[in-house]
């Protein structure tokens, strides 16, 4: 079985191109999704509220995601504390999933995560496909559907790792600053390569 790690900048089509992924045959794991799942375990829960506060809870005593993210968001040392708690609870969800996969005769399973590399966990994957686009392109993207100003989203881009960084590390770098039946032929070119590969 293959392992790609698929990573990107914020709105720089990843999703789109997992969703092609799927079409093609391989089976998707969004790590933010799982993320998401290990806040809601109660050992998380509680260790988080050591380290953070009772602040970070919502008034039904969650994990108020959105209030820890703007707690994080441009504080190196905060994130660093997040992720201690959380990333062994998500390897650990990584690494069973990929043995089910194993188990069960999947062939390519893509792991599908924005801050893939910013998290230190390429070395979960066997190949890192990275999605790019030009700045403008990614703008356009997020004014469209986020609802950002322009500013928010240039801070949001200016956060995160350089596509450069990001290119550097890449296996595959895939720009989908193309029409979508231009991105889903250029995926399906990428996935032929990696069959022959296998």
């Amino acid at each position: 079985m293959k392992t790609i790690g698929l990573t990107g900048g914020i709105g720089s089509g990843k999703s789109t191109v997992a969703g092609f992924l799927a079409e093609q045959g391989a089976v998707i794991v969004e790590l933010d999704k799982l993320g998401h799942e290990v806040l809601e375990r109660k050992e998380v829960r509680e260790r988080l509220v050591e380290e953070f506060g009772r602040d970070i809870l919502t008034g039904g005593g969650d994990i108020d995601r959105a209030g820890l993210g703007r707690l994080v968001f441009n504080n190196s040392e905060l994130l660093a504390r997040l992720n201690r708690i959380t990333h062994p609870f998500i390897d650990a969800m990584v690494n069973e999933k990929i043995e089910e996969f194993r188990r069960n005769g999947v062939k390519v399973a893509v792991l599908a995560a924005a801050a893939l590399l910013e998290a230190g966990r390429a070395w979960q994957a066997d190949e890192l496909w990275i999605t790019v686009a030009p700045e403008e392109a990614v703008l356009k993207r997020l004014s469209g559907r986020t609802g950002y100003s322009g500013e928010e989203s240039k801070a949001r881009i200016n956060s995160q790792m350089p596509n450069e960084e990001r290119v550097k590390q890449a296996d595959v770098v895939i720009d989908t600053d193309c029409t979508l039946d231009e991105l889903k032929a250029r995926v399906a070119a990428e996935w032929q390569k990696l069959l022959e590969r296998l």
